[in-house]
């Protein structure tokens, strides 16, 4: 029996799902093969992107021999094998197509094999990488290859890959909790909800999704990111840090994790809790908050959960205070409520003569910490002497 994903792999560019920006109207990729001419290559992206479909497709429009190669399993001898292949096959004018899956794994030394041959036009080489190959791959065959990055496949297209999925199993009946589900965990990966979908079928005619979690081995967190779920958890999260308790800040940390929520989202929470709830009990705390979101956006799913957890407990185990927080709003509230006396004189910036003739500047003390005599010094509009804001709340 044909595996789902050979069954489901596009035969044409029409059919790709995914990466527009390569094989769309006017892209790279479709004006190359309209042109007829193709060029060695690196596709640079992450898993189950269609990094082999490209490849074949390709050398299905050139009318190439496509050569697949694993860098895990071969070696440079079985290389030299292919491209004496190769050489046989230019002779009657037929091109080769060396795919080289995850040549990152090939050291920079072994990746010298394939340069004279990219280079005398023997073989066209199409590597596949899911690491960068700004770092993976040597300098000399990055200068004789076109670097294309690919994306991971949006919700849309992994829900447009599972509904071409289900069409060829009629006799299945699909709940929508189910395929919502694969949609959630495939993490943009076609390769990983296609064998989920087969898998499935096997298991089940009626696909629930208990089926489907038993199927990607993945439990379903109901976390919708515009409704209650998502407001109900980062609400939780933020009382357990406010709580001062790091057992539950790091629960509902892992439950916005597990549901593939916005690292950066979670940070900046944790910047303003930093700020409101912390201030400057411990004024470190706004530091460390502002790093972890620098951090997390700098390096994304899955690393920021280290980052994030390791903020998210530093934050919770703090000393807390709220003077700043509550300083501000009731200033802000004497702003709204209160009449605006002028500022008195003497704190006024005295920019010209005719303003010190009016006493701006007078009797201001400009660095009062440096006066041995204790200076009596009002800094408050006459309506609000003596008013105290900051009333530092901490132990």
């Amino acid at each position: 029996m044909i595996p789902l994903a050979e069954q489901l792999r596009p035969k044409t560019l029409a059919e790709v799902i995914g990466q527009q920006h390569l094989v769309g109207k006017n892209k790279p990729f479709r004006k190359m093969l309209e042109n007829g001419k193709v060029t060695s290559m690196i596709l640079w992206g992450p898993p189950g992107c269609g990094k082999t479909t490209l490849a074949r497709l390709i050398a299905y429009y050139v009318d190439a021999d496509f050569v697949s190669f694993s860098a895990v399993t071969g070696g440079v001898s079985e290389v030299r094998e292919i491209v004496k292949h190769a050489k046989e096959k230019t002779l009657f004018k037929k091109q080769t197509i060396l795919f080289v899956d995850e040549i990152h794994r090939f050291n920079k030394g072994q990746q010298d094999a394939f340069l004279p041959h990219v280079e005398n036009g023997t073989i066209i080489l199409i590597g596949a990488t899911t690491e960068n190959p700004g770092f993976e791959v040597n300098a000399p065959l990055i200068s004789r290859a076109q670097v294309y990055v690919l994306n991971s496949l949006s919700d849309e297209d992994i829900t447009t890959i599972i509904t071409n999925a289900v069409k060829l199993f009629p006799k299945h009946k699909w709940s929508p909790d189910a395929i919502k589900h694969l949609v959630k965990s495939s993490n943009g990966d076609a390769r990983t909800v296609i064998n989920a979908v087969e898998l499935a079928t096997s298991m089940a005619k009626n696909i629930t999704l208990k089926v489907a979690e038993e199927a990607i081995q993945r439990k379903a967190i109901y976390y919708d990111k515009k409704g209650d779920w998502h407001y109900d958890t980062i609400s939780a999260f933020i009382k357990s840090m406010r709580g001062s308790n790091p057992d539950a800040t790091l629960h509902y940390l892992a439950r916005m994790i597990k549901a593939g929520e916005d690292p950066v989202f979670i940070a900046r929470r944790m910047l303003i809790f930093a700020s409101e709830d912390i201030g400057n009990a411990l004024p470190t705390a706004l530091v460390v908050a502002t790093s972890c979101m620098q951090a997390v956006h700098m390096i994304g799913w899955p690393e920021a959960q280290l980052i994030l957890a390791q903020t998210a407990t530093y934050l919770a185990t703090a000393k807390k205070s709220i003077a700043s927080t509550s300083a501000i709003f009731e200033a802000l509230s004497d702003i709204d409520e209160k009449n605006l006396d002028p500022i008195p004189l003497h704190l006024r910036n005295a920019s010209n003569k005719i303003m010190k003739q009016l006493g701006y500047g007078k009797g201001h003390v400009r660095y009062p910490w440096k006066v041995e005599r204790v200076v009596d010094q009002e800094y408050l509009p006459k309506n609000l002497k003596g008013k105290k804001y900051y009333k530092p709340d901490w132990k």
